[in-house]
């Protein structure tokens, strides 16, 4: 308390409590404050409820953009070949025995049936697993959410095309209904949870309600249980059941480039419609020109070049117009709102605006720092999609009885596998190499790691190099990669020895 409020307690202690009250309540953020130049933004709804107001509209909203906006058609490309990559997710399966080793021969089998079913994994049979993943990675940036119901088994008049039995339906968003919500069932947008939250089962439409000729009911929903149904959501709050579009921060910014840019090009074709005017000397110099019925004949020359205007009227002359077209500030100001968009969106900007200037520092560093947030969608899509296929295609196979599994495996382990993601680009290919080269020697990381970061299977490269040696041998022809791995760890002997 300072001194003047020490006395005026002295003097009126109701007076000296009134002031600590007003104190207190004057006690706040400056941005909670509300004012002429701020709106107050004091929506304290549930992030459930803000997507059942927002999710369908953000959903259509990002369709539009992806169908005509080629800046976000190349940033959701981007995010897709970043986090999934042209072959998908790869997987190394991992059984163990009791003794914590890998079964090879159980993992090459899983490994076979597992690139056997990669060419049919899907209901319809038009998608590949590397294309069926790049799809469900694209709706679920581009809509927020995407489906998958497993099929295992025999299923009616479902043909698996492969010898596991297992089929995945892909579906959109919309299979979900929004609007469905059932207190009494604890159904909140079509999704019913049991009392901790967890969904239990999911109520979907047998069509998709934007077909046309198709007018779906509610009686036309039938439920699914999450047992069998994956499902990725982008979600910004705990306890969010529905998930929100990756572009609902920026759409607005896109639209504005999108607009701007059409605006700009609108006004260059018009500044190059316009050639010139004829500037009219005096008054009384000026003689019109007319037809028979007393009207002025318009006056029209065709540019050419090297043209000599030789039909001028006395005191005519020729002036051309600037319009200050194509605007020299029109890539400065797209390089701005690309470059805030793209930190919204979750992208680089140099991949984004497709700008590839800057030193190997900068380029690096921007790659680096990006990079990590491929890596968290990586992972999400992962532990969301990949990973359950993977444990509903081992189960299947198990099954199935296609599996020669021995007798000291550790159950526990039979679906452990290692997902290998896209490896991130190298900038300049001999110093990312010899970083790897110079870890590996100290010790520092596994040659199999390096093998999984560049996005490659240990197991297959090694028997790749093992064969193209055999037959190199064989043909009388010297190899002379893999000796530079050595020299580094000669070296680094002999600098122990010396030491």
């Amino acid at each position: 308390m300072s001194i003047v409020d020490r006395a005026i307690a002295a003097i009126s202690p109701r007076w000296a409590f009134r002031r600590r009250q007003y104190y207190a309540l004057l006690a706040q953020y400056d941005a909670a404050k509300p004012g002429r130049l701020r709106k107050n933004r004091n929506d304290s709804s549930s992030g459930t409820t803000l997507a059942e107001r927002s999710a369908v509209q953000l959903r259509n909203y990002a369709r539009y953009l992806h169908r005509n906006h080629d800046v976000a058609r190349g940033a959701l490309r981007i995010l897709v070949n970043n986090t999934v990559g042209p072959n998908g997710i790869g997987v190394e399966p991992q059984p163990l025995n009791r003794d914590g080793e890998i079964i090879e021969p159980l993992a090459k089998q899983l490994l076979d049936l597992y690139r056997d079913w990669s060419l049919l994994p899907e209901v319809t049979g038009q998608m590949s697993w590397a294309r069926a993943q790049r799809m469900v990675a694209l709706s679920w940036y581009r809509d927020g959410e995407v489906l998958s119901q497993v099929l295992a088994g025999p299923v009616r008049k479902l043909n698996h095309g492969t010898r596991v039995p297992l089929s995945l339906e892909l579906l959109e968003s919309d299979y979900l209904p929004m609007d469905y919500s059932d207190t009494g069932k604890r159904i909140r947008n079509g999704i019913e949870v049991n009392a901790w939250g967890r969904p239990v089962n999911y109520w979907v439409f047998k069509q998709h309600p934007g077909d046309s000729g198709v007018f779906v009911r509610r009686q036309d929903l039938k439920s699914v249980p999450a047992s069998r149904m994956l499902r990725l959501a982008l979600v910004d709050r705990l306890g969010q059941l529905r998930g929100v579009s990756e572009f609902a921060s920026i759409m607005t910014r896109l639209d504005d480039i999108k607009d701007y840019e059409e605006s700009e090009r609108i006004a260059a074709k018009v500044a190059a419609s316009m050639a010139a005017v004829i500037k009219k000397g005096s008054p009384d110099e000026y003689k019109p020109v007319f037809d028979e019925n007393g009207n002025t004949v318009p006056r029209n020359m065709k540019f050419r070049p090297g043209m000599i205007f030789d039909d001028l009227l006395p005191g005519e002359s020729i002036e051309t117009i600037d319009t200050n077209r194509p605007n020299p500030n029109v890539e400065s100001f797209r390089t701005g709102q690309i470059r805030a968009a793209s930190a919204g969106v979750g992208v680089s900007y140099s991949s984004m605006s497709k700008d590839y200037n800057g030193t190997y520092s900068a380029q690096r560093q921007e790659m680096v720092e990006q990079w990590v947030n491929y890596a968290v969608l990586s992972s999400d899509f992962i532990s969301g999609f990949v990973q359950p296929v993977w444990r509903h295609f081992v189960a299947a196979a198990h099954a199935a009885g296609l599996l020669d599994i021995p007798d000291d495996i550790d159950w526990e382990t039979l679906d452990d596998a290692m997902f290998v993601t896209p490896a991130m680009p190298w900038i300049d290919p001999k110093k990312e190499a010899d970083a790897f080269t110079t870890l590996e020697a100290a010790g520092y990381i596994s040659g199999p790691e390096i093998i999984r970061r560049r996005g490659g299977n240990p197991s297959e490269t090694l028997k790749q190099e093992a064969n193209w040696r055999k037959k190199a041998q064989e043909a009388g022809v010297g190899l002379s990669f893999g000796k530079a791995g050595a020299n580094t760890k000669q070296e680094q002997g002999n600098d122990n020895q010396t030491a």
